[in-house]
């Protein structure tokens, strides 16, 4: 997750994590990955399941803002392509004393695209994890078939309206929302900007609006919501809670350049 780990969300309700969030991820032997620890241990992160590999460099995302101040990226997968479901570990997470999964960066880690996600998402929804799942947009979403082996062990699938139309091949994203839910997924929510979320679950279907921001860099943003609404959730929010917490996170982190800078202003 790109946000500071310890208080989640803007405005007069923060969340707190109820202990540091752990990482799961490979990095590489460069300097990059001297740079990552460094933020890592400002943070407190639990970092025990991160593998370095010494033969490749750290992955790398580059974002180019346009005049629309929309990014568009460039990704280096590097050591994370040596990233497998099998990294996840599932009994080892819930004796660290886990209680959410979430799978950030999806369709662009190609080691994690088979069905050994979806077994391990269902270990971790039986032994009683919340699962989460956030993709990234990418070439392999028009072949999105190793995502319906996760969908039914997700509570909560995440994307932004231009991927839900990508992945399913519909025009309207509410219609793509219905029809990822209809694959198993307890509730997908799709990210709308600065217009809030759209929430499809069991109980109906609703917009939650977007916080007013002005914006500077919509980098990152996605992710900040999933930081606030995962955060708001283990505080014991409810899901059209969770996510005023993520529009608020996402609002927070476009008013400033960068990713990590919004959490400092």
């Amino acid at each position: 997750m790109v946000a500071r780990p310890r208080i989640i969300g803007c405005g007069v309700q923060p969340y707190r994590w109820i202990q540091p969030p752990g990482l799961v991820a490979c990095m590489g032997a460069d300097v990059a990955a001297g740079l990552l620890e460094q933020y890592w241990q400002r943070w407190n992160l639990d970092c025990r399941y991160v593998r370095r590999v010494d033969t490749a460099s750290t992955g790398v995302s580059v974002g180019l803002v346009d005049r629309q101040l929309q990014p568009r990226f460039i990704h280096t997968t590097g050591a994370n392509r040596f990233l497998t479901a099998d990294d996840l570990r599932i009994e080892g997470l819930v004796e660290a004393g886990a209680k959410f999964l979430h799978v950030a960066g999806y369709f662009v880690l190609p080691g994690v695209l088979d069905e050994r996600l979806g077994a391990a998402l269902k270990q971790a929804r039986e032994a009683g994890l919340f699962t989460s799942l956030d993709v990234v947009h990418s070439p392999r979403m028009e072949h999105p078939e190793p995502l319906w082996t996760c969908l039914p062990h997700l509570d909560v699938f995440l994307c932004n309206q231009r991927e839900a139309v990508t992945i399913t091949g519909l025009e309207d994203y509410r219609a793509a929302a219905s029809a990822l839910r209809l694959r198993g997924a307890r509730a997908v929510i799709v990210k709308l900007g600065q217009d809030g979320c759209w929430v499809d679950q069991e109980g109906g279907q609703k917009r939650v609006p977007g916080v007013p921001a002005q914006v500077v860099d919509t980098t990152g943003a996605g992710d900040a919501f999933a930081a606030g609404l995962l955060a708001a959730l283990a505080s014991g929010a409810d899901l059209a809670t969770a996510c005023q917490a993520g529009n608020r996170a996402g609002a927070r982190i476009v008013g400033a350049l960068g990713t990590v800078t919004g959490w400092d202003v």
